[in-house]
């Protein structure tokens, strides 16, 4: 496991957007079978400090494919792509907007006569909006060698991703509140 070898190389997979999740599962615990520091116990410590590196590098890389928001923004980074979350975050005024107004929906729930329907029909736009943008990713990350516009065009998408999954976070969290309290 070289250093620079990447995380579709560590799990023996094509480099693509779309992955099987429970191929890749499959692999990652064969992977940690092998590397987990419990096989190192009487080992060297240099060899249950490389152990421990080689799982975390392990866990890390796992962590990372299987999420296609961070798959996505690694593949960007595959391609020199840098991101600044700092400065990155300009992400056009329509979309914003409406992140707004699905989060203030969110907050009124609790004065809504049927606040688990309403929060049952927000969920599924939060998860409309997801499968488009993962569409749009799926669309651009296709092809073998982007161009500069589709680079800029994924990264955008890649923060909206990041915008929609906190949000989708936040209704599961009402979710929660809304079942405990009944």
């Amino acid at each position: 496991m070289a250093q620079t070898q990447t995380h579709f190389e560590l799990f023996e997979l094509p480099v693509s957007f779309d992955i099987d999740l429970q191929d890749l599962s499959q692999r990652y615990r064969k992977l940690q079978r092998v590397v987990h520091p419990d096989k190192f116990a009487n080992a060297s410590d240099r060899e249950r400090r490389l152990s421990v590196d080689k799982a975390a590098t392990v866990n890390d890389a796992y962590q990372i494919l299987k999420s296609p928001q961070r798959r996505a923004r690694y593949m960007l980074e595959l391609q020199f792509v840098s991101f600044d979350d700092e400065k990155d975050m300009a992400l056009d005024p329509a979309f914003l907007m409406e992140q707004i107004e699905l989060r203030e929906a969110l907050e009124e729930l609790n004065h809504d006569s049927d606040p688990i329907s309403s929060l049952n029909q927000i969920m599924a736009d939060i998860k409309k909006r997801i499968t488009a943008v993962l569409d749009e990713i799926r669309e651009n990350l296709g092809q073998a060698q982007l161009d500069d516009m589709q680079k800029n065009n994924v990264k955008q998408l890649v923060h909206k991703m990041q915008f929609l999954n906190k949000l989708q976070q936040e209704a599961e969290y009402q979710e929660e509140n809304l079942l405990d309290a009944l």
